[in-house]
C-alpha cells in the first residue's frame, strides 16, 4: 500500500511542561497519564460516549465523513482512533481497494475496536500504535486524515499538526472533530453544569469519576476555535476554516496540505 518508515523524533524533550487538564505535568508524565485515564475507561467508553452526548457524536462523525471526500481507493489516516467509531465510518467508502490506517498509542481502547471490526468484517482498517507526534509513515501517504476528539490529548499538538501535513497528499485533507468553546455565554454556562455531572457519572457506570474530569478539565485549557485554526495555519494547512457544532460545544475545523511547497 505505501512504505513504512522509521521516524525516530522524540516527543519528550520539545517543551519542558505540557498541559495535563489544569496541571502542567512534563510530556513523558502526560503521555502515561492520559494512556491510563484511557485504559480505565477502554471497555466502557463508546457506552459512555452515546450517554454523555446523547449520541450526538454520531451525528457529527457522519457529517465529518462528508466533508473528507473519502472515496474508493484512498488511504485514510484516523489519528488517535480508539475503538474504531470514525475507521468504521471510512471503511466502506474507500472499499476493498483502499485502507484505513487506525493509530493510537493506547492499546486496550484499540484492542475493543479492532475486536468490533473484524466481527463486522472490515479487513481494510489496520492498527498501529505510535504517536502522532512521530509517525512511521512515508512522506505524501494518505489521501486523509482524521483526527476525532484526540487532538486535545496530544502531547505537542504543533508538532503532531506538522507530522500530519508530512505525511498528507499535497491537496489532501485533514480533519478534527473536537470539543470547543459555546459562542453564546448562556450556553456555556448551561454547558458548564452539565460537564459537571460528567464525573458522577462515570463514577456510577464505570467505577472511576477521575477519567471523567480529565475530560472536563482538558476540555476546558483546549485552544478554542480561532485559535486551533492558526495552529493549523502555523503548520503549513492552507484553507483553514472551522464548522461550530451545537452553537461551540463542538467544531469541525478542516485545512489542505498545499500542492507547492513554498
Amino acid at each position: 500500500m505505501f512504505d513504512i518508515k522509521e521516524n525516530a523524533k522524540a516527543t519528550n524533550h520539545v517543551r519542558e511542561e505540557v498541559n495535563f487538564g489544569y496541571q502542567k505535568v512534563s510530556p513523558k508524565e502526560k503521555t502515561k497519564r492520559v494512556g491510563d485515564v484511557f485504559e480505565a475507561v477502554a471497555d466502557r467508553y463508546d457506552v459512555m460516549n452515546d450517554l454523555m452526548s446523547f449520541g450526538t457524536h454520531r451525528i457529527f462523525k457522519r457529517m465529518m465523513l462528508q466533508m473528507s471526500g473519502a472515496r474508493a481507493g484512498h488511504n485514510i489516516l484516523d489519528l488517535a482512533g480508539g475503538t474504531g467509531d470514525m475507521a468504521e465510518l471510512f471503511a466502506p467508502v474507500v472499499g476493498e481497494t483502499g485502507r484505513v490506517i487506525l493509530t493510537d498509542l493506547n492499546e486496550p481502547m484499540m484492542r475493543v475496536g479492532r475486536n468490533r471490526l473484524i466481527d463486522e468484517g472490515l479487513s481494510q482498517v489496520q492498527f498501529c500504535r505510535a504517536p502522532a507526534e512521530a509517525l512511521p509513515f512515508s512522506d505524501n501517504a494518505f489521501d486523509c486524515a482524521s483526527i476525532s476528539f484526540g487532538i486535545r490529548n496530544f502531547t505537542n499538538k504543533d508538532q503532531a499538526l506538522s507530522e500530519v501535513l508530512r505525511v498528507l497528499k499535497p491537496g489532501a485533507p485533514l480533519l478534527v472533530l473536537e470539543f470547543s468553546k459555546p459562542q453564546d455565554p448562556l450556553l456555556e454556562s448551561a454547558y458548564k453544569v452539565f460537564q459537571a455531572l460528567w464525573p458522577p457519572v462515570g463514577k456510577f457506570f464505570v467505577g472511576d469519576a477521575q477519567p471523567y474530569q480529565y475530560l472536563v478539565d482538558s476540555i476546558r485549557v483546549h485552544p478554542d476555535q480561532k485559535a486551533l485554526k492558526q495552529m493549523f495555519e502555523d503548520a503549513g494547512f492552507e484553507e483553514t476554516q472551522y464548522h461550530n457544532l451545537v452553537g461551540g460545544v463542538a467544531a469541525i475545523h478542516r485545512g489542505v496540505k498545499p500542492l507547492t511547497t513554498h
